[in-house]
């Protein structure tokens, strides 16, 4: 059995010179992450400058957004009380073991090509493109939907105000945030999640305190809105039990478009401090981001609103976007707090500048890691002297302008309908990642590794990478259920729901074809190599930062705070 020194063993290295060192490694680098083809891949170079409260605070926050404050309301409405909790409860459990999946292969291999090494590497080249284009095709596309979310937000004080202003604002924003370098963009993103959070919790505080009757009206609410079957369960599209079960699995999958981005914390793993300490710490938190905000959260939406509330999303009196249709929000005005309703949309400003940056963050960093792992033309590799992959910004931040298709009248419904997709890649993008982890835990058992002695095991193991991945595979075939369900057939939502699936077909087939890749056989992943090479390139350099006595201490820890 492997023990935890070879497989987090560094090389001695003598008295090479540090440029000599520094192109051996390289060299080492390019030999097995693409064996045929010779000569040097990386040219560009990220820079390990986030710190481990960054990650720890963008692990707890990365994936919170609108999808909670206000896509609880479409859920609430659809699924009622009852159905909210479940579906919630049951995809927060799979986005957890995705996250172990990831904390498990990240802090074993932590190097800088995102999910499409990792589907490389342990399943298969063609699979790697796959996952690869299928996710930069998500951030392509939920980044000008971020952006055309803050122009609907601000409509909230100013409907006259051209969209197109809004848009323009915060993509200047967005764009000269991450041309400011790993550095900037890490201690950003941390205040940003930081105000989530702290937004976050005091909704919740406050949705206790009115369930309780302690609000102007002193109505104590309890659990008056989960009396009795036809309360707790909404019947939709048709009637009786299976407009029920209906209900539930269409908040299913709601709340997968909710979690998705927790995977964030996975794209930054190649900028990233001392990756095996830090990514196990952040992967550990995703379990009580879950449980704090979003099932505490999502049972006190289904107290404090009842289903049948016309201000919810999807209800005929919603402000569709705004805080207007948040039900904390209805919440608030239903106790008659004045006030609270326009500082909770200023919140969610807040939550959508933060999600179009680091959206915008992956996307880049998604097309990089296509680059290094050869699936993209060399260029997308280089970098400036701040480790920001700037011709890969500068064509994400392109196609950033899609956002202005929603401030016209003729293409806000296509645009409506290409935004719609985003959970179709992200979900393949989740079934990608927990069929590599699969793929690596057989090959810990071919090369006799003892999972143990890695530097994160997951606690879901194989069980749940399984569980998730299936369930996940049954939530993306099923989700477009309701084109089916009607008088006609909804042949517009059927596309928009189920195109990712023949787009990754295609990008997998076409790979295939091309450059004729085989699947990774168990015993030629060479899992022990490739940990050392990744010690040797990135940890080596992390321990010798560390401080040794008192004042390398503090002053250590004033560099980091």
């Amino acid at each position: 059995m492997a023990t935890q020194q070879e497989i987090q063993h560094v090389n001695s290295k003598g008295s090479v010179s540090p440029s000599d060192e520094k192109a051996q490694h390289n060299a080492e680098v390019n030999s097995f992450t693409d064996p045929d083809a010779p000569g040097e891949i990386e040219r560009g170079d990220l820079q390990r400058a986030l710190k481990p409260r960054q990650i720890s605070m963008i692990a707890i926050g990365g994936a919170i957004g609108t999808g909670l404050i206000i896509g609880t309301g479409a859920a609430l409405s659809q699924g009622g009380p009852a159905g909210l909790l479940i579906g919630y409860t049951v995809m927060g459990a799979v986005c957890f073991c995705v996250m172990c999946a990831l904390g498990e292969m990240s802090a074993s291999l932590p190097h800088k090509r995102g999910f499409t090494g990792y589907a490389t590497d342990f399943v298969d080249p063609a699979f790697g493109l796959a996952t690869g284009y299928n996710y930069l095709c998500k951030y392509l596309i939920v980044t000008p939907n971020q952006l055309s979310a803050s122009a609907i937000l601000v409509s909230y004080w100013a409907p006259t105000l051209n969209p197109a202003v809004t848009i323009s604002a915060f993509l200047v924003a967005i764009i000269a945030i991450n041309f400011l370098g790993i550095r900037y963009f890490g201690e950003i993103e941390f205040w940003l999640s930081f105000s989530k959070i702290i937004v976050l919790t005091g909704l919740i505080i406050l949705g206790i305190i009115l369930d309780l009757g302690g609000g102007p009206t002193g109505d104590r609410i309890g659990f008056r809105y989960w009396n009795g079957l036809d309360r707790a369960f909404n019947q939709y599209k048709v009637p009786g039990a299976l407009g029920r079960f209906l209900g539930v699995w269409s908040v299913m999958t709601l709340s997968l478009f909710a979690y998705m981005g927790s995977e964030l914390v996975g794209v930054c793993v190649g900028e990233t401090a001392n990756p095996r300490k830090a990514i196990p710490s952040a992967i550990k938190k995703t379990f009580f981001r879950i449980l704090v905000f979003y099932i505490i959260g999502s049972t006190l939406c289904g107290m404090l609103v009842p289903r049948d509330d016309p201000r919810l999303v999807g209800s005929a009196g919603a402000k569709k976007g705004t805080a207007g249709s948040s039900p904390f929000v209805i919440a608030i005005v239903r106790a008659q707090i004045p006030i609270l309703p326009s500082l909770v949309n200023a919140c969610l400003l807040l939550f959508t500048l933060s999600a179009s940056n680091s959206d915008l963050y992956i996307g880049a960093r998604t097309l990089y890691g296509l680059a290094a792992d050869g699936k993209a033309p060399k260029i997308f590799l280089n970098c400036n002297k701040r480790g920001v992959p700037y011709v890969c910004l500068a064509l994400c931040s392109v196609f950033c302008g899609l956002a202005y298709m929603s401030a016209s009248t003729g293409g806000a419904q296509a645009f409506g309908y290409l935004t719609s997709t985003v959970s179709i890649f992200g979900g393949l993008t989740w079934c990608s990642i927990l069929f590599s982890h699969i793929r690596f835990m057989k090959a810990c058992k071919v090369e006799g590794i003892d999972r143990n002695d890695l530097p994160y095991k997951s606690p879901a193991g194989p069980y749940g990478s399984w569980f998730a991945l299936i369930l996940t595979m049954i939530v993306l075939f099923f989700k477009g259920f309701a084109s089916f369900i009607g008088p006609r057939f909804d042949y517009r939502s059927f596309i928009t729901h189920y195109i990712g699936l023949p787009v990754f077909a295609l990008l997998y087939i076409v790979s295939k074809i091309m450059w004729k890749s085989k699947l990774v056989k168990l015993d030629e992943m060479n899992l022990r190599e490739r940990a050392r090479t990744f010690d040797d390139l990135n940890i080596k350099e992390d321990e010798e930062d560390q401080p040794r006595n008192m004042k390398e201490k503090v002053a250590h820890w004033a560099k980091n705070w």
